[in-house]
């Protein structure tokens, strides 16, 4: 007998009785996706749920029934951030009190909705691990019962629930693209969209400095990453469980690894062009999409936008990593004498070609310099690889040497 079912699932569905709380999200067409990728690209907008991610959808149908059974008043759980919001919303919205345990660099936005969504929040150890260690020994205190993020029947069904909106609302679909971190996600969605039409084929993307899947899958059993480090932090969960692991192997065709520069890069591409702002779970799928490891030329192709709980400051550093990349934000070394005008002169050759300087500074005290000689740095934002080429050729061809530091 499977761990979870297609009935589960659809009875989870049958206890979201409050829009409030879960709702159905939108699809949306992405013709620049579509036209990148070769495929119908339609974009499942889960990161526009209230919590901003689909954690309510398990956490609920998990609470809901721990309130109605009359098992505890007091529940809590461990997360980076989205499981966190979600047990917050689906405990305080059942009449429940929770505890949230996070890692003390949990982004700052996901700990304050997640006090104001109701509950208790403990910031305790670097890693997702050890906020689970803390969670799990607070629950042992009585009338307190711990609610998993992943590894619980109840919150994988809870989560299936996106896979029947997603064939019920694109029931010409081929390929559905999940993120993976504990697996609880793309468990119930296979579960779902296989019961429903077995010709689908769900990939699943995992982060490549947090990938346990494919090792897990080789050896049969799940397989822990002591020290996951990702921009996609919804996802750095360390491992899955033999719960969602035995799902993943039933129910999953292909499991994708992406970079981080390629989660960079599909945060920036959905800004631009899906005008869609996620976090970097949540544009994983997306890296996936446009990786050279997936294939869906021709077919109707389902990203799932899972995140939306994007900290400012990561976001920044995301999208200046993702501009340095596409050679739009260049630093550049000039080696000057260092004497009057000069940083009028080359801010003239810069301006000439188009380009906008952001800052600029001296460095004097450099070994390799000889006395009178100094570097300017330029921040310089350019419109591409071509354009920034002709900056720094503009700056060489008036006599300098010039390096690329980024």
């Amino acid at each position: 007998m499977d761990a979870v079912t297609l009935s589960d699932i659809e009875a989870a569905r049958d206890r979201f009785d409050d829009e409030a709380i879960v709702r159905r999200t939108p699809v949306e067409t992405s013709r620049s996706l579509s036209e990148m990728s070769g495929a119908d690209v339609r974009l499942k907008m889960e990161h526009l749920q209230r919590t901003g991610s689909f954690k309510t959808r398990g956490a609920y149908n998990k609470l809901v029934q721990v309130a109605e059974r009359g098992e505890t008043p007091h529940v809590v759980a461990a997360s980076a951030g989205n499981h966190a919001q979600g047990v917050a919303l689906a405990a305080t919205s059942v009449g429940l009190e929770s505890t949230i345990v996070m890692p003390t660099n949990a982004p700052q936005t996901k700990i304050e909705a997640t006090r104001d969504y109701g509950a208790s929040v403990e910031l305790y150890g670097r890693d997702f691990q050890a906020a689970m260690s803390r969670a799990q020994s607070l629950a042992e205190e009585p009338g307190t019962l711990f609610v998993h993020a992943y590894d619980d029947p109840d919150i994988v069904a809870g989560q299936g629930t996106l896979g029947l909106e997603i064939v019920e609302d694109i029931p010409d679909v081929d390929t559905v693209i999940v993120p993976i971190g504990g697996g609880g996600l793309i468990g119930g969605i296979a579960t779902a969209v296989r019961g429903l039409d077995p010709s689908v084929r769900v990939v699943g993307v995992q982060a490549s400095n947090a990938a346990t899947v494919p090792e897990s899958l080789d050896k049969g059993v799940p397989v822990d990453e002591e020290n996951p480090r990702t921009i996609a932090d919804g996802i750095s969960t360390g491992g899955i469980s033999e719960l969602t692991l035995g799902l993943i192997e039933e129910h999953v065709d292909q499991v994708v690894v992406v970079s981080d520069d390629e989660i960079a890069a599909a945060t920036l591409v959905l800004l631009e062009r899906a005008k869609q702002l996620v976090e970097g779970a949540g544009a994983t799928s997306v890296a996936a999409l446009l990786s050279d490891d997936l294939d869906v030329t021709g077919e109707v192709a389902v990203p799932l936008l899972c995140g939306g709980n994007i900290d400012i400051t990561q976001l920044q550093t995301v999208l200046t990593h993702a501009l340095t990349e596409r050679s739009q934000l260049l630093q550049l070394r000039v080696r000057i004498e260092d004497e009057e005008g000069e940083m009028a002169t080359l801010s003239g050759i810069i301006a000439d070609q188009g380009a906008n300087i952001r800052t600029v500074r001296h460095d004097r005290a450099v070994d390799d310099l000889r006395v009178g000689e100094a570097y300017l740095v330029f921040k310089v934002v350019a419109s591409g690889t071509e354009h920034a080429k002709n900056v720094i050729a503009a700056i060489q061809r008036a006599g300098y040497k010039v390096t690329r530091v980024n």
